[in-house]
């Protein structure tokens, strides 16, 4: 699929198409709040952001944002091109246990550096993700990680036929 005709966006949108390749980090001091099995597992107003071409922002969180017991090391690992080696966790919250959906940067490529140690979440393996009192709308796909708001727009790679954007 060739690439698609960007959504032009409104007063105080941001285009996804907008956003550089590689990607780049972003402090962001929105209020965010990750629920699981009933549970707020995370809250913090401390956060970065990860912005990629096609992608909707993928949040990292703090360790110290999810609760105690909330994060249990899983098995496996992955590399990402621009960020390094990722660890994974599972999510747990109120009885609900999210198998591998949390992951890690612990020595993370020199343009990631503060991401090292923060933790960001598949928002579709969560109850809800919540950005500055909106509930997120998970990037489809299931490999991707973004969260998608009022405030971007699109079209988001993840969706069926988007695989070669």
């Amino acid at each position: 699929m060739s690439r698609p005709t960007p959504i032009k966006p409104g007063p105080g949108q941001e285009s996804v198409w907008d956003y550089p390749r590689p990607p780049r980090l972003e402090a962001s001091t929105a209020s965010i709040q990750v629920v699981l099995g009933g549970e707020t597992i995370a809250s913090t107003t401390r956060s970065w952001r990860v912005l990629e071409t096609s992608h909707p922002p993928t949040y990292y969180l703090p360790r110290e944002a999810f609760l105690d017991g909330s994060l249990r090391e899983a098995d496996g690992s992955s590399f990402c091109e621009w960020k390094g080696m990722a660890s994974y966790f599972d999510v747990q919250g109120g009885g609900r246990v999210a198998p591998r959906a949390g992951w890690t940067y612990l020595s993370p490529t020199g343009g990631f550096a503060d991401l090292a140690g923060a933790v960001a979440v598949l928002p579709a393996a969560m109850e809800r993700c919540v950005v500055d009192g909106e509930v997120v709308t998970p990037q489809e796909g299931g490999f991707y990680g973004g969260w998608i708001t009022s405030g971007v727009v699109g079209p988001f790679k993840g969706q069926p036929g988007s695989w070669g954007w």
